[in-house]
């Protein structure tokens, strides 16, 4: 068990434990966000993060529609975790942080290791792998969600015939996600019998075709819908402050919520989604439950903190192994499918320049079962662009196909032509070569908590600045392209001797600078 250092640092203020601690001599901090993954190690530049929940409409906390853990975790083998959500920041040498729970606690480890010994350790206190791995299936064949390619408008023959692209192009089969609309209403888990008139037997031919099936749902219920007034009569939606039924707008409107709080709201969704799971459905994609989503004065069946609604959304997610989530509060260790949050089909920072940085900030607060966003870009209001710029389609699969999970939603057929298709199809194949270990790695994380993508600093001292590349396992270095137009990008190695994809030997440290035609994902194999 690692030591705690002296609890004399910590000084109690009104609003809960906080702590300032000196940083030691290049010391650098992962955590927090996934969304704050591109500012990632903190500590050599002022830096500051509001990880607490606010309920009102002009103090939304942006960061809460993605992954979030009260963790930092330090490159010197420290480790800092709150109780509850917390406020921190790094400034002139020091780390402050703020636990703003009621009866928070903020403790601060030591262990005798470096960055990788602080997380370890950090998750074998507060986070213990759980023994389980969602559906391995998730990891092993691409997904394909239908939200970009068909944006509130999917139907029985648009995904059956999506399914069938898919195969005809010679791509594998894999999880198909039925995104939004395909039910009547929000909150109405039913499908939508004008647009899926046969559910059942739609998904009994995908699954003879090798697919499984998901659905998306939040905890959203349409207002004046039939399932609100049912719901309200019984009491299962959440209340506001002033003992109403509490209507909030989210990005599709206006809805109502559910009281994630009563334990006959779980029961009914969950009869919903068993009623689902006897159509055939394999699983559930949880999108919503972001901190905004419910306010600190709302009043539900028992007492929550807008964090808590995140995380007791998460929770329901547990019982079904083919699960995804975006937004969550903390849940680390678990068997939980994590993704990015929508990205835009930009070659920016917050583009697909951001991949790589916040895959390694989910692996860093305790999510090893991580996913990109949709290869190309997510965002719906730039559905119309996915895919028209198509080197940046393919560094995007690039990027994914090396990840845990890879997932496509514009079906690469219909907007790349005979080259790039190719070349995605090479990424198809080269994730397929790295499968064995990527299953090592996902079984390996479920034991351990060990994350599959790593950053370079968490086995190697002097690359803690490192983000643009990322270590699968301990001895495999992914160094995808995220630049448009380059044919060659620089890779730093660390020492030993490494063989790369194009059976070159190198000997680190050092730093390479590699070809990188469009077919080309840059891979160095640790050999000493």
């Amino acid at each position: 068990m690692p030591a705690v250092l002296s609890q004399s640092a910590v000084s109690v203020s009104n609003n809960g434990p906080s702590i300032t601690i000196d940083l030691l001599p290049d010391e650098l901090w992962w955590g927090g966000t996934v969304s704050d993954g591109r500012y990632m190690p903190f500590g050599d530049a002022p830096f500051a993060r509001n990880l607490s929940t606010a309920g009102t409409s002009d103090n939304l906390i942006p960061t809460a529609s993605n992954q979030s853990a009260p963790l930092l975790v330090s490159t010197k083998g420290r480790y800092l975790w709150s109780e509850g959500t917390f406020v921190f920041s790094f400034e002139h040498g020091t780390l402050h942080a703020n636990c703003t729970s009621p009866d928070g606690q903020i403790v601060i480890v030591q262990t005798d290791g470096n960055l990788r010994e602080a997380y370890l350790a950090a998750s074998r206190n507060h986070f213990p792998a759980s023994q389980r791995t969602p559906a391995m299936e998730m990891l092993t064949k691409p997904q394909y969600n239908t939200w970009i390619e068909m944006p509130y408008q999917p139907t029985q023959d648009k995904v059956l015939n999506y399914a069938h692209t898919i195969l005809d192009t010679g791509m594998p089969a894999g999880t198909i996600m039925i995104d939004d609309k395909w039910c009547p209403d929000y909150g109405d888990w039913t499908f939508d019998r004008s647009a899926f008139p046969d559910p059942q037997s739609m998904i009994g031919h995908l699954h003879n075709l090798g697919f499984h099936v998901m659905l998306w749902l939040v905890p959203f219920v349409s207002p004046d819908s039939a399932t609100f007034r049912d719901l309200e009569a019984k009491g299962l939606l959440l209340r506001d402050h002033t003992g109403d039924t509490a209507v909030r707008r989210w990005w599709n409107g206006l809805s109502a919520l559910l009281d994630l709080s009563n334990p006959d709201t779980i029961a009914w969704l969950s009869d919903s989604l068993d009623s689902l799971r006897a159509l055939g459905v394999d699983g559930f994609k949880f999108d919503g439950a972001d901190f905004y989503d419910f306010h600190d004065d709302d009043r539900p069946h028992h007492a929550l903190t807008p964090a808590e609604y995140c995380e007791r959304w998460a929770s329901i997610g547990l019982d079904y192994p083919f699960n995804e989530f975006r937004a969550c509060w903390r849940m680390g260790g678990q068997p939980l499918a994590q993704r990015l949050k929508d990205k835009p089909p930009l070659w920016t920072d917050d583009g697909i320049g951001a991949l790589v940085p916040e895959l390694l900030a989910q692996s860093m607060i305790g999510h090893p079962f991580t996913c990109p966003d949709m290869i190309g870009g997510g965002e719906v209001n730039d559905a119309d662009h996915v895919g028209n710029d198509q080197e940046f389609f393919v560094r995007y699969a690039q990027i994914a196909a090396l990840s845990p999970m890879m997932q496509f939603s514009v079906s690469p057929s219909r907007v790349l032509d005979d080259d790039h298709l190719s070349a995605v199809n090479t990424a198809l194949r080269i994730r397929d070569e790295h499968m064995p270990l990527i299953e090592e790695l996902a079984q390996y994380a479920a034991e351990t908590g060990e994350p599959i993508m790593r950053p370079m600093a968490y086995h190697y001292d002097g690359f803690d600045k490192v983000n643009d590349q990322f270590l699968l396992g301990d001895k495999l270095i992914v160094a995808p392209v995220t630049e448009q137009g380059v044919s060659k990008r620089r890779v730093a190695i660390p020492h030993g001797t490494w063989l790369s994809d194009l059976g070159e030997r190198i000997v680190g440290p050092t730093t390479i600078t590699t070809p990188v035609d469009i077919e080309r994902i840059p891979r160095f194999r640790k050999v000493e």
